[in-house]
This record gives C-alpha cells, sequence and structure tokens, in this order.
C-alpha cells in the first residue's frame, strides 16, 4: 500500500492554523480578530436542542441555527466505556463562513460547553517541506501525504511530548464515515486542516481521528500519523495505527472519511471511485473478503461487535455517519470493492 516514491523535498507555504478556545460560560458568546472558516463544540450532556449564531462583520448576528452532535470519535480505553460515554460527551464542527464570532445555546441539561473558533485559510504563512513529487499517487487516485495538505505536526504534542503515541495493531475492519462539512468545498486542504485542528488540540485526541479523507475531487489525503517506516496508515510490518473514528472499537479499524455531507446526496463519482479503490487495496493487501460478515475483536479492552467487513460508522455508534445516502449504497460498495481489479 505505499504511494509512488518521493524524489527530493520542496518547500511550500500554507496559512498556519488560528484558533481561539474558550470554556463554560465565555465558550457561548466569542468574537475574534480573524475570520472563523468553523467552530468547533462539545460538551457533555443531550446530544440535540442546542443552537448557534454566527455573526459576521457586516450583517451582524444571524438566525439560530440547531447544534447537532456530529460524529461519535475518541480514544480507545483500557476499559470499555459505556456506550453514551464513547467519545466523552457531544462534539459538532460547523461551518461559519468567515463570521467574526458567534453564540451558543447548549441543550437543556448540558454542561462542560468547550468551543473553539477555527481560521485555516488566512492566517500568517508557515513553510513545509514536502516531495517534490507530491502529490504523489495511492490507489490510482491523487494522494495528499500530510506535509502537502499543510499539516502542523507540532499540533501532536503537548507540553513537549506526543499527545496520542502511535500503536498498531493487525486489520480486521474496514469503515466509511462522512466529515458533515459543507459539499462543494473551494478549499478541502483547509477542511482537513480545520478537522486535524480540532481533533488534535480541541477534542485533546492528538492527531486527526481519520486514517484518510477523500474529497470531492477524488483526492486521497493522509490522517492519522503512522511513522516514517511503513506505508500511511500502516507501520513496516503492514499493522494499522491506531485512530479516533469510532471510540470504543478503533483498533484494528481502518477509518476511511468522504469531505462533505452526504444524507441527501450522493459522493461525486471521483470520491465514489477513489473510495472503492482505497478499500480494494487495503482488502486485497491483507487478505480480507469485502462482502464477509465478521466479528470484531478491540485487541485494547476485548470488546466484541459484529459488522460487516466494509461497515458504515453507524454500524458501530449512534451516529448519521456516514450520512443516510451513503449508507444506503454501503451493499453496492462492497460488491464493487470485491469486485474491482489491482490498481
Amino acid at each position: 500500500m505505499t504511494p509512488t516514491a518521493p524524489a527530493a523535498a520542496r518547500t511550500v507555504t500554507v496559512p498556519a492554523t488560528r484558533a481561539q478556545s474558550a470554556t463554560g460560560r465565555a465558550a457561548a458568546g466569542v468574537r475574534t480578530g480573524f475570520p472563523i472558516q468553523y467552530v468547533g463544540v462539545s460538551w457533555d450532556g443531550p446530544r440535540r436542542g442546542g443552537a448557534i449564531r454566527l455573526h459576521h462583520e457586516e450583517t451582524g448576528a444571524g438566525a439560530w441555527q440547531p447544534l447537532t452532535a456530529g460524529c461519535a470519535g475518541g480514544p480507545d480505553q483500557a476499559r470499555p466505556a459505556a456506550p453514551e460515554r464513547n467519545g466523552h460527551g457531544a462534539t459538532a464542527l460547523i461551518a461559519a463562513d468567515g463570521a467574526v464570532g458567534y453564540d451558543l445555546r447548549l441543550p437543556d441539561g448540558a454542561t462542560g460547553l468547550r468551543s473553539t473558533a477555527l481560521d485555516t485559510t488566512a492566517g500568517p504563512v508557515r513553510t513545509a517541506s514536502v516531495a517534490a513529487t507530491a502529490p504523489t499517487t495511492l490507489a490510482g487516485a491523487e494522494y495528499l501525504p500530510r506535509a502537502a495538505w499543510g499539516c502542523d505536526e507540532s499540533k501532536r504534542f503537548k507540553n513537549g511530548v506526543e499527545n496520542s503515541p502511535a500503536k498498531y495493531y493487525p486489520l480486521q475492519t474496514l469503515t466509511v464515515h462522512h466529515t458533515d462539512t459543507p459539499n462543494a468545498d473551494a478549499d478541502p486542504a483547509a477542511t482537513v486542516r480545520a478537522i486535524y485542528q480540532y481533533h488534535a488540540v480541541t477534542l485533546d485526541w492528538g492527531d486527526i481521528g481519520y486514517h484518510f479523507l477523500i474529497d470531492e475531487a477524488g483526492r486521497i489525503y493522509e490522517g492519522r500519523w503512522s511513522g516514517e517506516d511503513g506505508a500511511p496508515a500502516y507501520d513496516a510490518n503492514g499493522k494499522v495505527v491506531t485512530a479516533f473514528h469510532t471510540a470504543g472499537f478503533n483498533s484494528g479499524n481502518l477509518g476511511i472519511a468522504l469531505l462533505g455531507t452526504l444524507n441527501g446526496q450522493e459522493p461525486t463519482a471521483q470520491a465514489r471511485q477513489s473510495l472503492t479503490r482505497l478499500l480494494a487495496l487495503a482488502a486485497r493487501t491483507h487478505g480480507l473478503d469485502p462482502q464477509a460478515r465478521v466479528t470484531y475483536v478491540n485487541p485494547v479492552n476485548g470488546v466484541t461487535k459484529p459488522v460487516d467487513m466494509i461497515s458504515g460508522h453507524r454500524d458501530w455508534l449512534a451516529t448519521e455517519c456516514p450520512g443516510g445516502t451513503m449508507y444506503a449504497a454501503l451493499p453496492a460498495l462492497r460488491a464493487e470493492v470485491a469486485a474491482e481489479p489491482a490498481v
């Protein structure tokens, strides 16, 4: 599962991510000195019943919009958590379209509000070193390693220590997600940077929760850091690095997220093709039957769950992910993956 071999390095420039975080009462009314692309919110308690109102410089306060919790993720625990505690509460990532502030209302009975305003497009320029050939190819699709989409590796560390050191286990199963972010995204790399900051720092997971992300053009983005001596998502022995996409069921479970919201919309043909090829490559490389029904066993805590080899996030946890339209397409996707020729 190795992308095209890199050549000499070159330097690229990307906007540094700006973030302004707050907790408790201060998190309910935030104003920033920069345009906000996304607002990351987390709280403890009911998942529904909250609201957000964005403030724009020229038009002032907008209408209140429902604040609905998104996908349940987070690290695996040595002891199984109760289902309602997987992911440590409710989380949401809301597109803000350049707002300069926001107000939040929590659901009745909710506590522990935390919010972060994120700017991933207009911050000061930072430089990164990438392979001269980047983007390369993976599974026949354009592939961006972490440096090429502007990943700031320092965000994996807290107080100088790696927040979530990589752990590796044999691959057992494959899970499909959507990011529940806007469709027709004009800057998907900026969205990936926002998800990374939100997962790694705001939610304190130490890294982005997915192994791979795919945009509407079919480009594949490397997700969770997996070391320097193996293919993306794997170590040199072919074991998959543990990510944070299905809290309680992560270890040995490869997570691929389609950028966008797929509740009433199909993925683009390019995204669907890249997803099919990437799933087929993983299944073929590791000897997995894409159409099998299996019993997943978490090597960290012994939790078991019967699932399809290629599942949707909602098969694991209470969530709408990967969207109603994408979830309905999974049976056909499994057949397509099984029939996919080697690339």
